[in-house]
């Protein structure tokens, strides 16, 4: 079965630059959203023999994920991935690693020719350095990624979002409303669970991506996605830059996209 061919968005609009594709429920956005980028994943193999990518780790990233690896055709030795941030605190085998959930649902399974997971267990400012330079050999060709429910891509929060930042990878503090995400998610049972601190790629790194996927499912994330297509363009909440990417498409569903369809 072609998902490409079988599942149609409800709707489809753009805003700014940002492609907008609106689908019944989250399975469906995930299984169009995964088939699109298997799509391009093929699409750009045909032409190069290595490409770059970045990955999410979220449970917005589930229904994408599970579509991803069941893709087939795509020769994952030539594939090198990255992910996009990670928590500082946390022991090697927190099962609320970032690294670790990817693992988990994608990397292990497809098994990439590549595979550079965040280290947050040593020095922080010499892990920054290191990833940064892993990032920096070439250039990313696609990046997977959500919004938080407060407007942040990756672990940039309103108030450390820079986007200008010249830095590819920096530590930063949690804002309060992420770490609460957190456990609206499940992943911690508590707030005082939730580390304070995260290693995250900058708002210029994701942005250097030539083909940026982003989904997000699910009535916590209306808000957010409500500002992402109706505010203005400021780190006030960081998604609205996705606007101003020239390939970028956002996926939702009808929960999270909130409004009324035409």
């Amino acid at each position: 079965m072609n998902l490409n061919e079988t599942i149609q968005p409800l709707q489809t609009t753009a805003v700014d630059r940002l492609r907008v594709q609106i689908y019944e429920n989250r399975q469906q956005m995930g299984n169009a959203a995964g088939s699109h980028v298997a799509g391009k994943m093929k699409e750009l193999l045909s032409t190069k023999s290595r490409i770059r990518m970045v990955f999410a780790a979220a449970p917005s990233q589930n229904e994408f994920l599970q579509t991803l690896k069941s893709s087939e055709g795509i020769d994952w030795s030539r594939v090198t991935v990255f992910h996009m941030d990670e928590y500082i605190g946390l022991s090697l085998d927190a099962p609320q690693r970032f690294g670790t959930f990817l693992c988990e649902r994608l990397f292990d399974e497809v098994k990439p020719g590549e595979v550079h997971l965040i280290d947050s267990s040593g020095n922080i400012d010499e892990e920054c350095l290191r990833y940064a330079g892993l990032l920096g050999e070439a250039p990313i060709d696609i990046v997977c990624l959500g919004i938080g429910e407060n407007g942040h891509i990756a672990f940039n929060d309103p108030p450390v979002a820079d986007f200008n930042d010249p830095m590819l990878v920096k530590s930063v503090e949690l804002d309060l409303p992420c770490r609460q995400q957190q456990v609206n998610d499940g992943c911690f049972a508590t707030l005082q669970d939730v580390p304070t601190h995260a290693l995250t790629l900058t708002i210029p790194a994701l942005c250097s991506g030539a083909h940026l996927y982003c989904m997000v499912p699910g009535k916590t994330k209306t808000a957010a996605v409500r500002r992402t297509l109706n505010g203005s363009i400021s780190t006030e909440c960081p998604s609205t830059v996705l606007r101003t990417h020239p390939d970028c498409t956002l996926y939702v569903d009808t929960d999270s996209y909130g409004g009324e369809l035409e």
